[in-house]
């Protein structure tokens, strides 16, 4: 019997396979991406102690955006995730794409993310 998986179980699949080998410390957290259709969120987390120390996303109220699903959006989220991490001394960081494709949205928010000043 073929067993018919959605995308998204998928993904979660590459995402646990991933995560075996990426750890986020208190010395050099993970930044993690989660896409959705309508929004985009990175979130800065320390799997150590099991806190996020940074997040933003498309539905920011600092952001004022309209469309939260177009590369735009992807790229100011970068840019204001690195800024706010750079604010609490965080200077490196380990990516984690969250099992989606490095490309598109979340390629874009990698690119911000490393022009206003994240090392990965």
């Amino acid at each position: 019997m073929s067993k018919n998986n959605s995308r998204n179980a998928s993904r979660v699949k590459r995402h646990l396979r991933i995560r075996q080998n990426i750890k986020g410390t208190q010395a050099v957290p993970r930044l993690n991406v989660f896409r959705s259709n309508a929004n985009i969120y990175a979130q800065i987390i320390d799997d150590v102690a099991g806190v996020t120390l940074v997040s933003a996303s498309t539905i920011d109220k600092e952001l004022k955006l309209e469309n939260g699903s177009n590369i735009e959006a992807a790229k100011q989220v970068g840019a204001l995730v690195a800024k706010r991490a750079i604010d609490k001394k965080i200077e490196k960081v380990v990516f984690d794409r969250g099992g989606y494709l490095y490309h598109g949205r979340v390629k874009a928010l990698a690119d911000a993310a490393r022009e206003a000043g994240l090392k990965f």
